[in-house]
């Protein structure tokens, strides 16, 4: 498993393609800075240190000798001329020390031996207190003790303004970090909106083609794409609408000759073909007219009437039909459209239900739903979005010799786009279908 996957397992590395980047973007520069300022403190450290022992190998090598050579009278007025600013030499045994095993006292040990040829035997103790000290202890050619006390330089400390220059910087790092990201990513939103968005049939804008070459190619490349569906889209839809029409006149010579045919079981049975067909023909005209909006312009209508007349409709030709609930006021809408898809839903609940049942609601953002409701068999979950296709039909979830052109639905997805609203399909709890379509018009005094 990559890292990434491993961190997205415990919820710690973000989902989006933004956040990702920026996070890298900031952590690889802190790092990186991190190791700069890391860089910088230990090459203070090795510099000082090289200056103490470069001192010590040069210096204190003379000293000792000197020392070693004088007379014990004589040793004491040279004492203070040689020492140093990091170290001095006291005749004796110095302060009460512990041992010293640090690595420091190590290398300071090393360095004094080295430059005296390890002639003469040293021991390193630490002196307890506040400032770190340590001691060098030897003992000369005729047994006299010496010290060197040594006062290790501390490591010069990072300015207190570098600190907050760092921090400064990591703002401004952030803040461009973040802008650079942000207009990295923003092309990719923007084509997953408007890939989402697309829909061949309304003419929408087109995606923004400027920007950087990429992008523009991509954006290009998007709106040349959406372009060809369109235009498959509508040569099919001509295809249809041509194909449709031109059958409308050998069904009507072939339905004048059956009924100057005599009368005969066989003569029924085409008479009932040809009505199939008919039906068929007519189904396809009204698809590819819905397709094109369906060329009518929006008025305002009585809501309330407006369904009371399609109930009523029904009613008078004893299909079980009855509204719920009702929205008084005005809406503005396509009148035919909308009659055009709730006849629809109405015809698929009687025919795979028995009843229909109207339900007219308004939602709080002012829209108004109207729902077609039935206890038939429903649509399986997993077909609904299939089932608002063109010539897809349900034979294994309604009927098999009422499964219709397969047309209806999608004649309706049509007309509710073209009333600037759309359709849902959704099963109801105890079986049945409600069949959804919002009007997003309406007017200023629809109330409940």
């Amino acid at each position: 498993m990559s890292t990434a996957n491993y961190l997205s397992s415990w919820g710690l590395w973000p989902k989006s393609l933004r956040a990702r980047l920026f996070l890298i973007l900031v952590l690889g520069l802190a790092v990186a800075y991190s190791l700069s300022f890391s860089v910088l403190y230990v090459e203070r450290y090795m510099s000082a240190k090289a200056v103490m022992l470069g001192t010590l190998e040069s210096d204190v090598a003379t000293s000792i000798a000197v020392l070693d050579r004088l007379p014990a009278d004589q040793r004491a007025d040279l004492t203070d001329p040689l020492s140093r600013g990091n170290y001095r030499f006291v005749l004796g045994p110095g302060q009460p020390g512990v041992p010293d095993r640090s690595l420091r006292g190590e290398e300071i040990a090393d360095t004094i031996g080295e430059a005296i040829g390890h002639r003469l035997p040293i021991k390193m103790e630490a002196v307890p207190g506040a400032v770190e000290r340590l001691q060098a202890h030897l003992t000369l050619t005729d047994g006299t003790p010496l010290t060197i006390d040594i006062t290790p330089k501390p490591i010069m400390p990072l300015a207190a303004w570098l600190p907050i220059v760092f921090i400064l910087q990591m703002l401004i790092i952030g803040t461009l970090s973040w802008l650079a990201v942000r207009q990295a990513s923003r092309p990719l939103a923007e084509l997953a909106a408007a890939a989402d968005a697309l829909d061949p049939v309304k003419k929408g804008p087109a995606l923004d083609e400027r920007g950087p070459t990429e992008v523009a190619h991509a954006a290009r490349a998007f709106n040349a794409m959406k372009d060809r569906i369109a235009d498959y889209l509508e040569e099919r839809v001509q295809i249809l609408a041509a194909i449709s029409h031109d059958l409308q006149t050998p069904i009507t010579r072939m339905r004048l000759r059956a009924d100057l045919a005599d009368d005969s079981p066989e003569k029924h049975k085409l008479l009932h073909d040809l009505g199939e067909l008919e039906q068929l023909v007519q189904d396809g005209i009204a698809y590819s007219r819905s397709s094109r909006g369906n060329g009518e312009k929006f008025s305002r209508i009585d809501l309330a009437s407006f369904i009371e007349s399609i109930c009523y409709d029904y009613q008078d030709t004893g299909k079980a039909v009855s509204i719920s609930g009702a929205v008084s006021g005005t809406a503005t809408t396509k009148p035919h459209a909308l009659r055009r898809v709730l006849s629809n839903f109405i015809d698929n609940a009687l025919k795979f239900g028995g009843s229909a049942e109207l339900v007219v609601e308004r939602e709080n953002g002012g829209e108004i739903t109207i729902s077609v409701l039935d206890r038939g068999p429903g649509i399986p979950s997993d077909q609904i979005e299939a089932a608002m296709q063109p010539f897809y039909r349900l034979e294994h979830s309604r009927n098999r010799e009422t499964g219709g052109s397969g047309l209806g639905l999608a004649i309706a997805q049509q007309l509710g786009s073209a009333l600037g609203g759309g359709i849902r399909l959704q099963n109801r709890d105890g079986g049945g279908l409600a069949a959804e379509i919002t009007i997003r018009q309406y007017g200023e005094n629809c109330k409940r």
